[in-house]
């Protein structure tokens, strides 16, 4: 049975982030006023090669490589009906065997249609597709057809040739991406080759908005509510993607302003503790939190750290640490007495060894190649009221 389609109107939305957008960062942007949330890219051969887990002990759904045990996913029932998963794919049929192993657990998949990255790039993935729409259409018409999940689909602006604008190219692929069905189109109105750091195109948003008749998220410079605000009174769009933005400080989505970056920080430690997420990437996106202009002698201090003890003397979470670590220890226990009752005559993990798993335990949710330590972001510019 299908599940409900998600309505991606007036919608307020943290975008798909490598290495940012993890579970932590999704619950905490929830929990700040986003209406929906978007995992990491996740590339459809990783995605086939891992085994769901229902994870007892931390309460969450897992899905593992299992070449190399480490985490691909980690999800919170809590978010489960507004999470939606972005997927990195070149190719229909593993488009749509990728999307079938997490399509039980989450509410839309989304077609990365836009990471300008070489990796994406040599693999006919992202911003590859802009280049074959053809194939970027076979995708979302796959993916229409076999997964009884909303599907969407985020580009980049079309860059003019000698005989049609950008608007014009940009518009006819829009409408081409409607023709398959989908539920909403993003569009980061960046160019692929553009950097962050070059301004958006908001001017082109309001006719690309007119083109077709589903709705239209804008990603791109949107730094605070009264950018939404203004996009919103300028143009027929009314949903927003947030990127660098949450980075910095996820409290943006309150529509009570700002909350304090060390509060956000501590929260954020909070569930990445209890959640028991990899380290190196919880480090990585407070990092981004606390830039050098904040203070530079406490982010070197951050960026020394290499675990959570001494990351939570840092941010006066010792106490907190502790006592995660006693809860989950004690919940082992229940779980292997309750196995041990169950299945008398099975070898089961004694309470007193709490290094033998009962689960598997993830090293990364990113593989080797996240980033450990992040350059310092453009607070100033992004992050005001």
């Amino acid at each position: 049975m299908a599940k409900p389609t998600l309505d991606y109107r007036h919608k307020l939305i943290l975008a798909p982030m490598v290495r940012v957008g993890t579970m932590p960062m999704r619950m905490l942007a929830l929990k700040y006023g986003a209406d929906l949330v978007y995992s990491p890219e996740t590339v459809d051969k990783r995605l086939l090669k891992s085994k769901r887990v229902v994870n007892d002990v931390l309460g969450t759904i897992d899905y593992i490589e299992q070449t190399s045990n480490s985490l691909t996913l980690r999800m919170h029932p809590s978010e489960l009906n507004r999470l939606v998963v972005q997927l990195g794919t070149g190719d229909p049929d593993l488009a749509v065997e990728a999307a079938r192993v997490v399509a039980g657990d989450v509410a839309a998949i989304d077609l990365n249609c836009g990471c300008p990255k070489r990796f994406s790039l040599v693999s006919s993935m992202g911003a590859a597709l802009l280049s074959d729409p053809d194939r970027l259409i076979a995708i979302l018409t796959a993916l229409k057809r076999e997964i009884p999940l909303p599907i969407t689909c985020k580009i980049r602006l079309l860059p003019a040739t000698e005989t049609e604008t950008v608007i014009e190219r940009t518009a006819a692929l829009m409408r081409r991406i409607e023709t398959t069905g989908v539920s909403a189109i993003g569009v980061h109105c960046r160019f692929q080759n553009d950097r962050p750091s070059d301004p958006a195109h908001w001017d082109k948003l309001i006719p690309l908005a007119r083109a077709v008749k589903i709705p239209v998220i804008a990603n791109g410079d949107v730094f605070a509510l009264d950018d939404a605000r203004k996009l919103t009174e300028m143009s027929e769009i009314n949903s927003f993607m947030l990127a660098r933005a949450p980075q910095y400080n996820v409290s943006v989505f309150r529509r009570e302003g700002l909350l304090p970056v060390l509060h956000v920080m501590q929260e954020y430690s909070r569930l990445a503790i209890t959640y028991d997420m990899p380290f190196h990437n919880a480090k990585y996106c407070l990092l981004l939190m606390w830039p050098s202009s904040l203070g530079k002698e406490f982010r070197d201090s951050l960026s020394r750290t290499k675990s959570w003890d001494v990351m939570c003397q840092h941010l006066d979470l010792v106490d907190f640490y502790k006592e995660a670590l006693a809860a989950r220890q004690a919940r082992i226990a229940t779980l292997a007495a309750a196995t041990a009752t169950a299945s008398p005559n099975v070898l089961t993990p004694s309470p007193a060894q709490p290094e033998i798993p009962l689960t598997p335990q993830p090293q990364s949710e990113l593989g080797p190649d996240c980033p450990y330590i992040p350059d310092a972001p453009d607070y100033e510019t992004v992050m005001r009221s």
